[in-house]
């Protein structure tokens, strides 16, 4: 029986960095992986999605071209091609795992894997079993779409995320059921491609988990874009007839039908948690994900869990950061939990959004003296520039000492800027050190600076 330091359950973005970091401490590492490697996310989920996205932002581009001053009178769009060019990316990108995998020195296995015992695990390529020792454990077996009783996914045209992606021809019409990061994304690229658009969210609003604010600046921009969006609306079941889906809904006391090409279920995703030996160890598992401690621990010391299978927040970015601690843990090494109070959250769609720490309600609600700066990109010169003027910084400080608690951004490249925010809170930084650090002229970023400045009333730009 093969015998390893560590050995890692899943390859994706939270598993294969662990293996990695693993291998870089000098621990002898395995990982097994009973698909592509890279997971969900680069195969299915975060980078094929983006490369669709791009597709979109580019058609949206073309399509107004004459306010650039270029009149494209006539073109085409080769929908196969959009999908084609999201799918080589993301088998590039999995090429590249392998790759690493082998620079690293880590024995790759391939197929479905489970536990045995605190110490063993059984891996079944084909008739072939395999078993191997390792003295300690990651669970990285990542998560999938749930669901609920009345929705039940055929792949045809009641659908997921990953099949939404790979359809083979647009939709006239979509109705897409959950308002998160999955739903808007998937609701702003097939809008740009001309599908009618029909968003449900059974919440107040769109974006629940941001500031309010930027919700209902999305809601505008999509209302602008002629999507439909149903808010305090309940979903009671999905029928799926021959040619068409009928989705029965509960809004204002009342019951009604929609009826679409396609339906897509977003509603959030759950731990892979099941037949791959949990139980019959003894790791602890609550409402479908594994119970970890501040180190991702489980209940069994030796066997840790991250990602996706040990809850929210369910980002690859939090995979990869705990996979640095599991791995950095099971090697002994004095480790810095992960700060969850400073985690991006990233939504790609048009205008994108972006967030990190507490929004103006939550601040409130713990006590703080809050103070808010903003600044909208219609001021800016460097949002007139490029054409995309659709949204706001809104950066939230405690009052008493200046301190950034939480930072909301909706625009163009939200996502990007949102990353000087996640280090300056890091550094505990306050209003002053954002609105005097110079940032260059013309850029998107002065709106950050501009937005410290309007904290201490000293708005310059608008």
């Amino acid at each position: 029986m093969p015998s390893f330091d560590l050995a890692v359950l899943g390859g994706g973005p939270g598993g294969y960095v662990a293996a990695i970091r693993a291998s870089q401490l000098g621990l002898k590492t395995a990982i097994i992986e009973k698909d592509k490697l890279g997971g969900i996310c680069l195969n299915w989920g975060c980078i094929p999605t983006k490369a669709l996205l791009k597709n979109a932002e580019v058609l949206h581009i073309v399509q107004n071209s004459a306010q650039y001053g270029i009149t494209i009178p006539k073109f085409s769009v080769d929908f196969p091609a959009s999908i084609k060019r999201s799918r080589d990316v993301a088998e590039r990108l999995s090429k590249g795992i392998a790759f690493l995998m082998k620079k690293n020195s880590i024995t790759h296995f391939e197929g479905p894997g489970k536990l045995i015992s605190r110490h063993e695990l059984e891996v079944t390529k084909g008739k072939k079993k395999t078993r191997l020792n390792a003295n300690n454990i990651i669970i990285a077996t990542g998560g999938r779409p749930r669901t609920f009783p009345g929705m039940k996914l055929n792949g045809k045209n009641i659908i997921s995320s990953k099949e939404a992606m790979i359809l083979k021809k647009i939709p006239k019409k979509m109705i897409i059921i959950g308002s998160g990061a999955i739903g808007v994304e998937f609701a702003y690229f097939f809008n740009a491609y001309g599908t009618e658009i029909h968003l449900i969210e059974m919440l107040p609003r769109i974006l629940p988990v941001e500031d309010e604010t930027v919700s209902k600046e999305l809601a505008r921009t999509f209302k602008k874009s002629k999507m439909k969006i149903y808010t305090d609306t309940k979903v009671s079941q999905i029928e799926s007839l021959k040619t068409k889906v009928k989705v029965h809904l509960e809004r204002k006391g009342k019951q009604e039908i929609l009826e679409g090409d396609v339906a897509l279920v977003a509603i959030g995703v759950t731990g892979n948690t099941e037949n791959i030996g949990l139980e019959k160890i003894g790791v602890n598992v609550e409402k479908g994900a594994v119970v970890i401690n501040e180190f991702n621990q489980t209940s069994v010391p030796n066997i840790y869990a991250i990602g996706d299978v040990s809850g929210p927040p369910w980002l690859a970015h939090v995979a990869s950061a705990q996979g640095h601690v599991a791995a950095e843990h099971a090697a002994g090494k004095d480790v810095h939990p992960v700060d969850y109070t400073n985690i991006p959250g990233c939504t790609y769609c048009q205008p994108q959004v972006a967030s990190i720490g507490l929004t103006e309600s939550s601040a409130k609600e713990k006590g703080f003296d809050v103070k808010v700066g903003t600044f909208d990109f219609k001021a800016s010169g460097k949002a007139m520039a490029t054409g995309r003027t659709d949204g706001f910084v809104k950066l939230i400080f405690d009052g008493k000492y200046g301190e950034l608690l939480g930072a909301h951004i909706i625009g163009s490249e939200a996502t990007e800027l949102i990353a000087e925010l996640g280090t300056a809170k890091t550094l505990e930084s306050t209003w002053h050190e954002l609105a005097s650090t110079v940032h260059a002229h013309p850029t998107l970023s002065e709106a950050v600076m501009e937005a410290a400045l309007d904290a201490m009333g000293q708005k310059v730009h608008q």
